[in-house]
């Protein structure tokens, strides 16, 4: 029977893909139960998208679910990461938790994603000392590689942590990023990463049916954000320090592999640099809540929850699709503009909706004022 899994690397995958679902599906109820019985619940404010109090930390669910995968994919591990990855993410999880049940402060939070970082730094299988030729630039410094690599992922977390404010967004995006990572890995056929990633997926699509329900919704808490994250950045890594030999069945251009990351990583990134952009601007915190995020303008724009996170999924898609595809014709020079010009027309497009919702207040303010008079 192990011989017939071993063989078909695919029905493998499947097994766990479906293994990952049912094991989510079945103890996010027993967490949703707890939080009510605990009174355990995230409780709207100011700039919530939810009205009611809801249950929180299925982080709880993807953290058992991943550790105990790990355990039992070790045999396909030749990089020898899995004990590093789960030290990792009981470091994130700790975290993750505290942050649910009691606000952490943000240099708390960084100063243990940073420790959880070295963890799985300490695996040389994850360095990258050279840049391939992007912008002229190829042997770097080993100190400057894992400074790179630790600022790398600690965005990845945080970005992926600041998606998480509607329903269904954070696991949509989550599923588009570790979709396209399935089919690099399993293409390259580094299946440890590739069955690490159709877990995730599995576990993001059970935490999915739950998110998105009217009886029973639960969100992932910090604790699933921080964890998603984490991986996200773990597969990010594995993917810029893979030879570029291995890459002979995809078009792109070594020295392009930064672009194609920052193209799956599209959603995530452009919005988080361009909310920190608009805070700035107006001389507030950069780390300060707001409703400027892509994907309240959407629901102040009348887009429900799940179509909203439908739409930005489909951008990130469409996003890689075009990046990965010039990034097959174009040197690193000429695809930085081309992502110049891309995050532009992404701020534009934001930036007009966002006027005409509020062209569209005051006129309907001035409306009400006629009316009363």
């Amino acid at each position: 029977m192990e011989s017939v899994f071993t063989s078909n690397i695919l029905l493998l995958g499947f097994l766990i893909l479906a293994l990952s679902f049912l094991f989510v599906y079945f103890v996010i109820p027993k967490i949703i139960w707890i939080n009510h019985y605990k009174k355990l619940m995230d409780d709207p404010d100011g700039r919530s998208s939810h009205k009611i109090s809801t249950p929180t930390m299925a982080g709880f669910a993807f953290f058992l679910g991943i550790v105990i995968l790990v355990f039992f994919l070790k045999s396909w591990d030749a990089d020898k990461i899995s004990l590093n990855y789960i030290a990792s993410m009981v470091v994130i999880f700790a975290i993750g938790i505290k942050d649910d049940l009691a606000n952490s402060t943000p240099k708390a939070k960084i100063f243990g994603e940073v420790v959880a970082i070295l963890f799985i730094l300490s695996c040389e299988c994850l360095s990258f000392p050279s840049f391939e030729g992007f912008l002229g630039i190829y042997k770097i410094p080993l100190a400057v590689s894992y400074f790179i690599n630790i600022i790398l992922i600690l965005t990845i977390i945080n970005s992926y942590n600041l998606i998480d404010g509607i329903d269904g967004l954070a696991a949509s995006i989550g599923i588009t990023i570790f979709s396209i990572y399935t089919l690099i890995f399993y293409v390259i056929g580094l299946y440890f990463y590739f069955f690490l990633s159709v877990s995730l997926i599995g576990v993001l699509l059970a935490y999915l049916r739950y998110n998105i329900s009217k009886s029973d919704k639960i969100f992932m808490g910090d604790t699933g954000s921080l964890i998603i994250g984490f991986s996200i950045g773990l597969l990010t890594l594995k993917f810029l320090s893979i030879d570029t030999l291995q890459f002979e069945n995809f078009k792109f251009l070594p020295e392009n592999r930064i672009i194609v990351v920052i193209a799956i990583l599209c959603i995530p990134l452009f919005d988080t640099f361009r909310v920190f952009f608009i805070r700035i601007l107006n001389k507030k915190n950069p780390f300060a809540p707001d409703r400027n995020h892509v994907h309240h303008v959407l629901i102040d724009y009348g887009f429900s929850h799940y179509n909203a996170s439908i739409v930005l999924a489909i951008i990130n898609y469409l996003v890689v699709l075009f990046l990965v595809f010039m990034s097959s014709i174009y040197n690193s020079i000429i695809m930085v503009l081309i992502l110049i010009f891309v995050y532009v027309g992404y701020i534009l497009l934001f930036y007009k909706l966002k006027q005409k919702l509020k062209h569209d207040f005051i006129e309907k303010t001035e409306k009400s004022k006629k009316i009363n008079i």
